[in-house]
Order: C-alpha cells, then structure tokens, then sequence
C-alpha cells in the first residue's frame, strides 16, 4: 500500500504507565518527521520501524506518540530508511568535531552515564595551564578511541575508550585539579570511569 505523506499525530508526556493528566497536543507530522523520530527509538531497523508504524505508538525524549496504525510493506519501509547514515567504523576521530563526552561509571545494574560538553568543560580554575576538556581530549590523543557505532538518537557517531581503574582515577584527578570551583563541586561524586565514549556529530 501507499504510504501517507501526512499523519495525524497525538502526543502528551509520559507519565511511566500512570493516568495522565497532561494535556494532549494533535500535530499533523509529514511522513519523513515521523520515520526520523522512530529510526531515533528503534535505529536504521526496517523490522523494527515497521512494527511501529503498525502499532501506532513510539515513547521518546519523555513524551508518549500515537497515531493511526499505519500498515507498511518491508520494502516500503526499507525505501524510507535509504537516507539514513550507516555505521562507519572507517571514520576517523577528529577531537575537533566533537559534542560531548559521556564518562561510563560502574556496571550492569549500577551502570551510570554522566554526559559532559565542551561548553562546560572548556572552563578551567584560575592559573591552569588547561581545562577539564582539554585533558579529556589529551587523553584519547594518548590512547585513541575505537569507532563503536552510529547513534541515531544523537546523529553522531560514538567513539569508546575502555579504561584500567589506574587511568580512570588519574584523569578523573587530572579533571577535578583543572575544574574552577563550581564545577568541581559538581564532579566532587563522580565515581572513577570505567569507559569514555566520545559523541562526533555527522
């Protein structure tokens, strides 16, 4: 069947399966807005976006979407995903280009993820030769990062370095000695990382 150019669209925050008493917005999103969203949720996976399509309903960035189930040929879905990038492990690191920097802390149900970005790391405390930032972007200098995937929920690809206990602590102290007061107030909890992954928008 053709698919529709235009889909009415429902949407409302969500509230984790508890009766919502937010108000619901209707948004009339063209075909190619909603396939972006749901290849953020589900990745460049025709299966998988085409059961979404089908069921009518995606969570994202905290709101809960519905719409009319939308039936779709494989084929039809696989020609809506052509545009999207591929994973692209030639891809070479470039520390210029980056957004963030997300630090890996603990594992399995303990696994936290503190994202940090040039615009609040690149401030440093009064007489540093460097900042916060800058001994992150040191550090995958000295050990370069391996290409992991592409994300398309942050449209960039991810790079990851994975850390001995040794080096987490020496550039987790080489972070907090760089940091101005106030940030390193707010690092004072961090947990030594066990990983770096390094996010570099396409």
């Amino acid at each position: 069947m053709s698919l529709p150019e235009q889909i009415s669209v429902h949407y409302a925050e969500d509230d984790a399966g508890y009766l919502c008493v937010r108000p619901v917005v209707n948004q009339t999103f063209r075909l190619s807005e909603l396939t972006d969203m749901v290849v953020r949720v589900a990745g460049k996976d025709a299966a998988r976006v085409q059961q979404i399509f089908r069921t009518g309903a995606v969570l994202y960035n905290g709101y809960r979407y519905w719409w009319e189930p939308v039936a779709a040929d494989l084929p039809e879905i696989e020609k809506l995903l052509v545009g999207f990038p591929e994973d692209d492990p030639a891809r070479p690191f470039d520390a210029s280009r980056l957004s963030a920097v997300l630090l890996e802390m603990g594992g399995g149900t303990q696994r936290n993820i503190v994202e940090i970005t040039p615009e609040e790391a690149a401030h440093k405390k009064l007489f540093a030769k460097t900042s916060p930032w800058e001994a992150l972007v040191n550090f995958a200098r000295s050990t370069p990062p391996h290409y992991e995937k592409y994300s398309y929920a942050r449209r960039a690809d991810l790079f990851r370095i994975a850390m001995t206990a040794e080096q987490g602590q020496a550039l987790l102290a080489a972070m907090l000695e760089t940091a101005p007061q106030k940030l390193r107030h707010r690092w004072s909890t961090l947990r030594i990382p066990a990983a770096l992954t390094f996010v570099s928008p396409r």
